[in-house]
């Protein structure tokens, strides 16, 4: 069963547009887009999530990402 998000497609995709054109900017190759990418999240994990649920959040993040690259190879 899919998995019902509380933030519509339009606020996704405009976040994710932005990013990716920050990136495109600094003409960022790939391991450095993915470097900063994961620094943002630790970040956020760091900054904006409980220490005591920290580690199931990056976990459930971790695996989220890993089923959408199993998913996207199909």
């Amino acid at each position: 069963m899919a998995i019902q998000s509380k933030y519509t497609n339009t606020q996704v995709e405009a976040l994710i547009s932005e990013l990716l054109a920050v990136l495109a900017k600094h003409q960022a190759p790939t391991d450095l887009s993915l470097m900063v990418l994961g620094n943002c999240v630790t970040h956020l994990l760091d900054k904006k999530v409980p220490g005591e649920s920290r580690q199931k959040v990056a976990e459930q993040f971790a695996k989220a990402l890993t089923q959408s690259v199993k998913s996207s190879t199909k």
